[in-house]
């Protein structure tokens, strides 16, 4: 059974995205002091008493602004609204009642959707007076909060879960969290919107659009996953008199941190670039299973060759990370997207695999006999046995004589031997070596 969806709207700079952080209890939505920050809809868990649902933070609605990106944020509000169960709508109790909350306020009733109001910034007992003209709005009674001061949320929250129902049981399912990363505009919101068959995220020719990480579950051939389409990573130097980007590189670099799976997206017209490749690297260090997805391929001119020159073009770039699978799509026109999930089902299981001791050990003997430890003034590393540690990624701890003497060749000739005998294509593999202790030592 899904959970309850509520949307917070309301016209720009009310303050939906502070209340959105303090109901789901840490910092998710940017929040900023300048109208129009949060362009996307953002999905949170949270949850009050025994109630469990889910908290949408949207984009401000502003009827009158006829401006591209004004337009599209109205296209996601409405989204919102139209897939919320409960609507909380924010009202800005110092500037009072604006023209523009009566246009939103007539947007909310046509919905016919449950509406409970609140009007925020009431933080001082002289301000109480200020719900009283909001009753123009015919939504039924205000109620007074301040989302900064955290003031009160719990009336708030006792009317949005009135009709919910009691101690939802989520059913239990094993989900595949997927992280859409590249730098700006390579075409990670089409390829978002491809996967999921909606409009889900803003898309526009203007560079930077999505400016939050939205994580939207979905299922697909029985398969549950979550995805997140992250704020484009851009050079850093570009970035630091930004504050807004600079939240939007830092939660990108979360999303990595807790995907099981990445999608690195980069542009075909412009082959892989320094920062495509930085930000591969930041997959790879943090041990994410990844699929390196080539948009915009129905832009290139091809012959025979083409791909095959790009494969290997962008091996030569990525040589740290031969084991990832590459895609050449065009999310814009749909071509191979039904092969993206497939990769990603695959990475996620090469990520999980497990190898039996037994066979783990006949393996590096092979590899041994094929090419033996190094050695150094006289000395030679002696392989006792190796086991498999964990999974996400696969790590395998190796038991040596003397660690000292492993050169950084043997250990790739080691890893490149196991990927030759198990496979582990779409996920780092980590090798540990270990002295082994005496049997005269503790």
């Amino acid at each position: 059974m899904q959970k309850p969806l509520v949307a917070i709207v309301g016209r720009p700079n009310v303050g939906k995205s502070t209340l959105f952080n303090r109901l789901v209890g840490r910092r998710v939505a940017i929040v900023e002091d300048t109208p129009g920050v949060t362009r996307d809809r953002i999905y949170q868990d949270a949850d009050w008493l025994n109630y469990a649902f889910t908290l949408i933070d949207t984009g401000g609605i502003e009827p009158a602004n006829e401006d591209i990106i004004a337009q599209q944020m109205r296209r996601q509000a409405e989204l919102a609204i139209e897939t919320a169960d409960v609507i909380i709508f924010l009202v800005d109790g110092r500037e009072g009642l604006t023209s523009a909350d009566t246009d939103v306020a007539e947007i909310l009733r046509r919905s016919k959707k449950p509406v409970v109001l609140a009007v925020n910034k009431v933080d001082t007992p002289k301000l109480e007076e200020a719900m009283y003209e909001f009753y123009a709005l015919g939504l039924g009674d205000p109620f007074t909060v301040s989302a900064a001061q955290g003031l009160g949320l719990g009336d708030l929250l006792d009317e949005v879960v009135r009709d919910f129902p009691k101690d939802l049981e989520e059913e239990k399912t094993e989900r595949i969290n997927l992280a859409v990363v590249g730098k700006p505009n390579v075409g990670k919101s089409s390829l978002v919107n491809a996967l999921l068959g909606e409009e889900r995220t803003i898309v526009s020719e203007i560079p930077g659009t999505t400016r939050d990480s939205i994580d939207t579950p979905f299922e697909r051939n029985g398969r549950s996953y979550t995805i997140v389409d992250t704020a484009g990573i851009r050079r850093k130097r570009s970035v630091e008199d930004e504050t807004i980007e600079r939240y939007s590189v830092i939660r990108s670099l979360a999303a990595i941190r807790r995907a099981d799976v990445v999608l690195i997206v980069c542009d075909a017209s412009q082959g892989l670039s320094e920062q495509d490749v930085r930000i591969a690297g930041y997959a790879h260090e943090e041990g994410k299973a990844s699929v390196l997805i080539v948009n915009k391929w129905d832009l290139i001119e091809k012959d025979t060759h083409t791909m095959n020159r790009f494969k290997k073009d962008l091996g030569t770039d990525l040589s740290f990370m031969s084991y990832v699978p590459m895609l050449f799509i065009s999310a814009k026109n749909g071509q191979r997207v039904n092969k993206v999930l497939e990769a990603v089902d695959d990475s996620f299981e090469q990520s999980r695999r497990r190898i039996p001791t037994g066979q783990l050990n006949d393996v590096v003997s092979e590899a041994v006999a094929m090419n033996e430890p190094p050695s150094d003034k006289g000395r030679t590393m002696k392989i006792y046995y190796a086991t498999q540690a964990s999974v996400q990624p696969p790590t395998f701890i190796i038991f040596v004589n003397d660690a000292e003497l492993l050169h950084f060749s043997y250990e790739r000739y080691l890893e490149n031997y196991f990927r030759k005998s198990f496979g582990f294509e779409g996920t780092p593999i980590r090798l540990f070596f270990r002295n082994r202790k005496k049997d005269n030592e503790e």
